[in-house]
């Protein structure tokens, strides 16, 4: 009875994939962007015989950076691709799919940069998402395959969100996960349920979910949950041990009217005692976010990030560590100004982190003992 509770309190929280107007607007519909880029308004089609059309689009960027505090086989400055991806797709009948194929690295804030020779090798590998869609009526669809994840309010690549780099709240969730996920929408409603494996463990024991509802035009709130329904001890640099054998619930709330999106969302993560895993105690984290956009003109957007975590436990405590050391915390601006002109962009990005009540050997810097770190970058490319 003690585990159907806690599968029923899993399952819960029930995400649509965010939308604002000019994302519902792009020509295909996926990699989902939630601005202030767009995608290609007129990208490469062809005709695939009995397939239908076969559309062809791609990212290519680079990022430079500076930033201090670093931690060892980190670089204070460095140049690198964030995207070399190509994107082939079908978007009509019961019959789609979506192949992305390439290479990428994923600034985020808080943790060390990899560089994407290294990200794309140790995470989700040249093909990180690939999918089919079987579409029987507008309101229905199962997608299998390598799929983005429901949680959370910022995806997975750097050209899909507001930021650069993603979030201190981003750094708990799933990214990309293989698994068989159902779809309906209708009016204002929409719900999707997938059965997957969680961070990328290969072991399909996690449960996603999320209801979406929009309250008119320019307004939509969104509840998802997930996590998992029985123990993984696999760990890799794409499967955190403790996070992998947890759960995530996020409340999202979505304000798109005008030059503005608005986007607050709240967080909450908890591990469970698995003494058979190595974990000895629970933990848990609450965390909240704003993500603004303002359009300044048509091709100048002006996007920013705030945010605050905290961790359970105390500082020298035996909980386990999900952020800087057991009872942690540590908060995040972030500002990003963005000149867009047809497929090409480029973008900067000043961001600070700080940290409090951290773990000697947690924080940053050389000795993993300062509390906080400054980033400034460059971001530039073609979304064709």
């Amino acid at each position: 009875m003690r585990e159907c509770a806690r599968l029923a309190l899993r399952l819960g929280p029930l995400l649509t994939v965010l939308a604002s107007a000019q994302a519902m607007a792009d020509p295909v519909p996926v990699p989902a962007m939630s601005g202030p880029l767009s995608a290609n308004a007129n990208p490469t089609k062809f005709d695939a015989g009995p397939l239908g059309k076969i559309y062809v689009t791609g990212a290519a960027t680079g990022i430079a950076q500076w930033q201090d505090h670093i931690s060892p086989g980190d670089d204070k400055t460095l140049a690198d691709v964030t995207n070399g991806q190509i994107f082939v797709q079908k978007t009509d009948g019961v019959f789609q799919f979506f192949i992305q194929a390439g290479i990428y690295s994923l600034p985020d804030l808080g943790l060390p940069y990899v560089r994407a020779t290294d990200t794309t090798k140790n995470l989700y590998g040249a093909l990180p998402q690939a999918f089919v869609k079987i579409a029987p009526n507008a309101d229905f669809s199962v997608l299998v395959g390598e799929l983005p994840t429901l949680i959370g309010a910022e995806y997975t690549f750097s050209f899909e969100n507001m930021n650069v780099e993603r979030g201190l709240l981003w750094n708990q969730e799933t990214a990309v996960s293989r698994g068989v996920q159902l779809n309906y929408a209708h009016g204002p409603l929409s719900v999707s349920a997938s059965l997957n494996d969680g961070f990328f463990s290969g072991h399909y024991n996690w449960i996603s979910a999320s209801i979406g509802y929009t309250i008119d035009k320019a307004n939509s709130v969104t509840l998802v949950g997930g996590g998992n329904v029985s123990h993984t001890a696999h760990s890799s640099a794409a499967t955190p041990l403790l996070q992998n054998n947890g759960e995530i619930y996020n409340l999202i709330f979505t304000h798109t009217a005008g030059p503005w999106i608005v986007q607050p969302y709240v967080q909450y993560t908890r591990v469970h005692r698995e003494p058979a895993l190595g974990i000895d105690r629970g933990a848990s984290t609450y965390g909240a976010a704003l993500l603004l956009s303002y359009a300044v003109t048509k091709e100048l957007h002006l996007a920013g990030r705030a945010e605050y975590i905290t961790s359970s436990g105390s500082r020298g405590g035996t909980s386990p560590s999900l952020l800087y050391g057991p009872g942690s915390s540590a908060w995040s601006v972030t500002f990003t100004p963005t000149y867009q002109k047809g497929i090409f962009f480029v973008r900067g990005e000043a961001s600070h982190v700080g940290a409090s009540e951290i773990t000697p050997g947690f924080g940053f810097g050389k000795s993993f003992n300062r509390k906080s770190q400054d980033r400034l970058l460059a971001e530039a490319g073609f979304l064709f």
